[in-house]
């Protein structure tokens, strides 16, 4: 994480309800100067509603909202200080790109020396150099994209605010923005809320993910623990891809659970995180890349020596092979890695993996 110096924002109770209908959750969560959060989820989650809370443009139902000292929660969102960008960049077509970036200095009286100075560096800094006098309807979509950013930035925001800024460029192109994204971070330091329901941004980007579902943060952290130790069988699948069998948890004890697996025909002893309890819910996760195959020994291998299971797809990834399993009692499982490479659709394997790179999480979540 960028180092900070202090708290940038910090939410207590925050909560917005439209009739009988909650769209956010009591939340509390804090944010330091510098940090690049993400709010991650599916659509329904809560996410944009947060945001617009943190904005300004939509009014709490209870709870407070600090910007550094400051209690914001019933400040107007021109007086917070906070620069957006928006997934349609609303760019004003009519002016210029550096009209575009001087508008909202001018609505704040920044004096013409200040203003011509400011939007030359925020020019310089998204690589925008030379485009000031072009209009905006002559630029690409990266290029518009760069222009919503710089726009934000100019006013020296406090926090930088961003509601699915990549959402209209093609794939390629979001990821080398991405890249640019988390290099412009680095080096202005702007504590920023990141918006996007798409987990590679989120991992890419991110000091810190909460990801969000049914109006409340489900969990927050590095995507690093993220992906290795999710809360709950909705984070295991949103964040990355899991093979999730059920488990039916028969006993736990010093973070370690025993657990009938009857999609595999297994009996196993897994880690486990917070929440999981005999007879209640629970999966195994097995991510793609932690299943191994092994060399088929034919029928009746216990548990110790694998699983059998038949391939029925084959999918070539570049470097990595994606194989589609099928085990004897019909469970189906994704297996990637660079092993396997001569093995074809309908060729029978066994599947094995390392007890330290299964999980047994609960099966919570929306």
């Amino acid at each position: 994480m960028t180092e900070t110096t202090g708290l940038a924002l910090g939410l207590r109770a925050l909560t917005k309800r439209y009739g009988p209908v909650t769209a956010l959750e009591p939340t509390d969560l804090d944010i330091g100067a510098g940090e690049f959060l993400t709010l991650l989820g599916p659509s329904g989650s809560g996410k944009t509603t947060l945001l617009n809370l943190i904005a300004g443009y939509t009014e709490p139902s209870g709870g407070t909202i600090r910007i550094g000292a400051r209690d914001v929660t019933r400040t107007p969102a021109r007086h917070r200080n906070i620069g957006m960008v928006f997934q349609s960049y609303a760019l004003f077509p009519h002016m210029t790109v550096a009209q575009n970036l001087a508008y909202g200095l001018e609505a704040r009286r920044v004096p013409k020396a200040e203003i011509a100075r400011r939007v030359e560096a925020a020019l310089a800094l998204m690589q925008l150099e030379g485009y000031g006098n072009r209009g905006v309807q002559q630029m690409s979509g990266g290029q518009q994209q760069r222009v919503a950013v710089a726009r934000a930035l100019v006013i020296e925001p406090d926090v930088l605010l961003m509601d699915e800024p990549l959402g209209a460029l093609d794939r390629q192109l979001r990821r080398q923005v991405q890249v640019e994204l988390r290099r412009l971070h680095l080096k202005h330091g702007r504590t920023t809320i990141y918006v996007t329901h798409d987990q590679e941004e989120a991992l890419v980007l991110s000091d810190r993910i909460a990801v969000m579902g049914k109006g409340r943060i489900q969990q927050l952290g590095s995507a690093a623990e993220l992906y290795a130790r999710p809360a709950n069988s909705f984070i295991a699948g949103f964040i990355g891809e899991s093979n999730l069998p059920e488990a039916r948890v028969t006993s736990v004890a010093g973070g370690m659970a025993l657990a009938d697996i009857p999609a595999l025909g297994l009996s196993i002893e897994a880690p486990v995180v917070p929440g999981v309890a005999p007879g209640a819910p629970a999966r195994l996760m097995i991510r793609p890349e932690h299943l191994r195959l092994l060399p088929d020994a034919g029928e009746g291998q216990d548990a110790g020596e694998g699983i059998g299971a038949r391939i029925i797809e084959v999918i070539y990834l570049g470097e990595l092979t994606q194989f589609g399993l099928e085990t004897s009692r019909g469970a189906f499982l994704v297996a990637r890695g660079m092993e396997g490479r001569g093995l074809r659709q309908g060729d029978t394997v066994r599947l094995g993996w390392s007890p330290r790179d299964v999980l047994i999480v609960p099966d919570t979540g929306p």
